[in-house]
């Protein structure tokens, strides 16, 4: 699926459910320059991610239930330091480090095409 930012658009795979969110992009070692991952959650809440065995550079933006981005942040593969979302996130969108900021993506932009909220 496609999410629609204001100046770009990037392909991503979605986790909606427990056993996805939790695998994430483990053990990925390459991404297309325009892909990525769309973590969905049932409600909007503070999220905390994790870069264990996953060992490609990433940015994570997360976004509320009103579909903003609420932080962007950068994160160091192989890591177990937690990122923050710093408010409540209904979802988080994983890329190629760099991705937000090299499409001019920041905190507050909108983002469409997300999917409904989990159900789990």
């Amino acid at each position: 699926m496609k999410l629609l930012f204001t100046s770009a658009a990037l392909t991503v795979t979605v986790a909606d459910e427990p056993s996805e969110r939790e695998r994430g992009l483990m053990g990925v070692t390459h991404l297309g320059v325009d892909d990525g991952m769309v973590f969905v959650y049932p409600e909007a809440a503070p999220r905390y991610f994790w870069m264990k065995d996953t060992p490609l550079p990433l940015s994570i933006a997360f976004v509320g239930a009103d579909g903003r981005i609420v932080a962007i942040s950068d994160m160091v593969p192989l890591s177990t330091a937690l990122t923050p979302s710093r408010k409540p996130a209904m979802y988080a969108i994983e890329a190629n480090q760099g991705w937000f900021l090299a499409h001019g993506v920041r905190v507050g932009d909108s983002v469409a095409g997300l999917p409904p909220a989990s159900p789990q």
